[in-house]
C-alpha cells in the first residue's frame, strides 16, 4: 500500500499552531517563555532524526514538523512581553460579563499569539494575520470560537494597525 501523500507545507501557519501551544503549555505549566521555547525547538519541532521516525511524528504525536522557527519565537517572545498590553486590548474587546480568565485557555493563547502578530510593525498585512489565525482557530474549534477570533482579532486589527485599514479610516473622519 502507497504512503499517502505529504500535505503541502505551510511553515508560517505551522509557526503560528507552535506558538499557540507553546503560550497554552507556559501559562497551564507556570513555565517560562524561554524555557517552552527551546522545549518545543528540542522536541516538537522540525523533522525527527532517524528512519524509524519516517511518517510519523506529525501534527497528531503533538509535532509541528514544518514550523519556521524564527517567526515561531517571535510570535511566542512578543506575546509574552507584551501579555498586559494584550490582555487589556483583548478584554476590551470582550463583553463586560465575559472576563479574560473565563476565555478557554487555548483561545486565550490563541487570541495573545494573533494580537502580538498584529503588533509587529514589519509582520504580514493584518488581513493575513486574521485569516492565518482563523485557519489555526479552525483547527482547534468546532464551535463558535473561530467567529469569535475573526471579530476578535479584526478590533485588535484595528487597533494596533489602523494604517492597515485605510478606507474605514478615511470613512471615519
Amino acid at each position: 500500500m502507497a504512503r499517502p501523500a505529504r500535505p503541502t507545507s505551510r511553515p508560517r501557519t505551522a509557526s503560528r499552531v507552535a506558538a499557540v501551544q507553546a503560550l497554552f503549555q507556559s501559562e497551564q505549566g507556570g513555565e517560562t517563555a524561554e524555557t517552552v521555547i527551546e522545549q518545543f525547538v528540542r522536541h516538537r519541532l522540525g523533522e525527527m532524526p532517524g528512519p524509524e521516525h519516517l511518517g510519523g511524528g506529525g501534527f497528531e504525536e503533538g509535532r509541528v514538523p514544518d514550523a519556521h522557527v524564527p517567526l515561531f519565537q517571535q510570535i511566542v517572545r512578543s506575546a509574552v512581553l507584551q501579555q498586559d498590553r494584550l490582555d487589556a486590548l483583548i478584554a476590551g474587546a470582550l463583553p463586560p460579563e465575559w472576563p479574560m480568565l473565563r476565555l478557554d485557555p487555548v483561545l486565550r493563547a490563541l487570541l495573545r499569539a494573533g494580537g502580538a502578530e498584529l503588533s509587529m510593525a514589519d509582520g504580514p498585512p493584518a488581513r493575513v494575520v486574521i485569516n492565518e489565525y482563523l485557519d489555526v482557530a479552525h483547527g482547534f474549534f468546532t464551535g463558535e470560537e473561530p467567529r469569535m477570533v475573526n471579530g476578535m482579532l479584526d478590533r485588535l486589527a484595528r487597533e494596533l494597525r489602523p494604517g492597515d485599514f485605510p478606507a474605514e479610516a478615511a470613512h471615519a473622519t
